[in-house]
């Protein structure tokens, strides 16, 4: 379940699964998001939460930059660059081990298989801004080698 803050910014009713998550150092770049406790395969994990924008204007904000953290929905997009804990901070991964479910006003992580505590959340990050010119550094067996 969902709410708007005062920003403007979706803000979630945590879980117990989103409330252990954690920020910290990744071995795959910058700070990545690790499991507090086991989560269990298929367990949806949490949504992605921030500034609720126009898609022109996620465009506009994600053109140039090497990072970001925005997904675009059917209607508008989610720039979570304004927040400092949650979905921002998963890095991409050619074997991840969770997915991203997108609905029309929402964007839900989910367990691929069973994930240790302590273990990175990773996504592929499928079509994005980067347009496979970004060098992958999954470190993956099977990495594409291009984001």
């Amino acid at each position: 379940m969902s709410k708007r803050g005062r920003t403007g910014e979706r803000v979630i009713y945590a879980s117990p699964i989103y409330d252990a998550l954690r920020v910290a150092p990744s071995r795959i770049t910058g700070r990545g998001l690790f499991a507090g406790t086991v989560i269990p395969a298929r367990a949806k994990i949490g949504e992605f939460e921030g500034e609720v924008i126009p898609i022109a204007e996620a465009r506009r904000r994600a053109a140039g930059k090497r990072i970001v953290a925005i997904i675009e929905l059917e209607r508008y997009a989610i720039d979570a660059s304004v927040t400092r804990r949650g979905f921002r901070y998963i890095n991409h991964s050619c074997e991840p081990n969770t997915f991203t479910r997108l609905t029309r006003e929402r964007a839900e992580f989910y367990a691929l298989r069973r994930i240790r505590a302590g273990e990175e959340l990773t996504v592929d990050y499928g079509e994005s801004h980067h347009e496979g010119k970004l060098p992958c550094l999954c470190g993956a067996k099977s990495c594409g080698g291009w984001i």
